[in-house]
């Protein structure tokens, strides 16, 4: 089974023979061009899902078939070759859309990497797409966080897909900052109450004293300042959804009100007696282990088992492996937009440095640190000194088994290997009994590729 198609662009026969041959011997199909004008054409009939191109050519140079081919499809991404002094060029073809460069003499170990992360992304990229589409709903800003396609997100959204159409309380766990409001609202929009009210309340911004009308509202007079009827989040999203933010929080007394709600959809209003009957689907988050709560005595175990209809775990950004790129691309591209900014794309190093970093504030800290990013950056490309983390993860412990991930544990098996082998790849690839490119594949995902050379900082430091 081929593993994509490339389109190999070069006016010298030698260079072009020889590239689609390499390719070829590593499973990829491959067609030729030795023109612009040739490989547009290829482009337009068969959609390759990479282009890799010469700058310099006749008829058409590569520039032009860049701006040609973006223009016809916009989602084939092109590679470009440049000679080693004229990397200005590169840069001007990477702000121009280009996916990445390479100098020539083109080695093949740097084309082959390049190739993967750009099949990678390529593949990324379209089924993001695709997930949009079908998300795609009024308020589809607030989905951003959603974005991705790890298998720890694909679980996220088949769970979500399945659950929308029914009434059924959800319960949505997670560290800080990993989507879970955004995943409330996908609830929201997936469901047959899209078109009906979506209520949020936070419920730990509020003082105890306030939460009870905040949710169930208040008649005239019910305390010191309250003028008149006021109608509560529960009324708000009557035929809707109501989203409860670090549920956690909320105290007890209030949670025995709001078992009543879930068990006979009604409630009085503080201060008042009538009756108030209302059809809300609950949605409720927490980045607390409830289970533990109940334990403690700190939160109703009746209750927690009327939230718990369906458990969606939202996994933290540093377990969702390239989805870290596809969203720091998508907030570039906005905040860029919403300050004025011609920013183009992050440099090769930036991207390392986002790779490497574990992001302990998810998908939040991401989007602040690309928001200041792009109002700090001087250029067109955002380059790895204008992020405001450190270029290596800060990993405290050796790792815990049982407790880390696979991905984890590789990690600190390749980095330990490599520090034993004086940072040999060759030497830590028999070692481990696995392939010198995965290793260097693997640096380049850890954002340690520059330092190959050098002894590898253990999983500890």
């Amino acid at each position: 089974m081929s593993k994509g198609k490339i389109l190999v662009v070069d006016d010298e026969a030698s260079a072009r023979n020889g590239l689609a041959k390499l390719l070829s011997q590593e499973g990829y199909t491959v067609e030729t061009a030795a023109d612009g004008r040739e490989a547009l054409e290829i482009v337009m009939e068969k959609a390759p899902d990479i282009v890799i191109t010469d700058l310099k050519m006749p008829v058409m140079d590569g520039m032009e078939l860049l701006e040609k081919s973006k223009a016809h499809n916009p989602t084939i991404p092109v590679i470009v070759a440049t000679a080693f002094g004229e990397l200005a060029t590169a840069v001007k073809a990477v702000r121009a859309g280009a996916a990445d460069y390479l100098t020539k003499p083109i080695d093949f170990d740097t084309m082959l990497l390049a190739v993967e992360r750009t099949m990678e992304r390529h593949e990324l990229t379209s089924e993001a797409e695709n997930l949009r589409r079908q998300l795609r709903d009024r308020d589809q800003e607030g989905l951003e966080g959603l974005l991705g396609t790890s298998p720890a997100m694909q679980k996220v959204y088949r769970t979500a897909r399945q659950v929308a159409p029914s009434r059924a309380t959800v319960l949505i766990t997670g560290e800080s900052g990993t989507g879970k409001g955004e995943l409330a609202r996908a609830v929201h929009v997936l469901s047959p109450r899209k078109a009906r009210p979506f209520v949020a309340l936070h419920c730990a911004s509020l003082a105890n004293s306030l939460l009870e009308s905040e949710l169930f509202g208040h008649e005239r007079g019910a305390f010191t300042g309250a003028e008149k009827r006021r109608v509560g989040r529960f009324e708000q999203a009557d035929g809707g959804t109501l989203f409860l933010d670090e549920v956690g929080e909320i105290p007890l007394l209030t949670q025995v009100k709001l078992l009543r709600v879930l068990q006979e959809r009604t409630f009085e209003r503080v201060g008042g007696n009538d009756p108030v009957k209302v059809d809300v689907r609950l949605v409720a988050a927490t980045n607390k282990d409830l289970a533990t709560e109940v334990r403690e005595g700190r939160f109703r175990e009746d209750l927690y088992y009327r939230l718990n209809v369906v458990h969606i775990e939202m996994p933290a950004l540093r377990l969702r492996g390239n989805d870290v790129i596809l969203l720091a691309e998508h907030f570039l591209r906005r905040f860029a937009r919403e300050n004025q900014r011609r920013i183009d794309a992050f440099t090769e190093s930036a991207r390392n440095k986002i790779v490497a970093h574990r992001w302990a504030g998810n998908v939040r800290e991401l989007e602040n640190a690309v928001e200041r990013a792009v109002v700090l950056s001087s250029g067109a490309l955002v380059d790895a000194e204008d992020l405001p983390f450190d270029a290596t993860p800060a990993v405290s412990g050796a790792v815990r088994i049982p407790g880390a991930t696979l991905a984890e544990i590789e990690k600190y098996a390749i980095l330990a290997t490599l520090d034993a082998a004086s940072g040999s790849t060759t030497r830590a690839a028999d070692i481990l009994d696995i392939s010198v490119r995965t290793i260097q594949y693997r640096l380049h995902e850890y954002g340690l590729a520059q330092q190959r050379h050098k002894p590898i900082p253990s999983p500890s430091s």
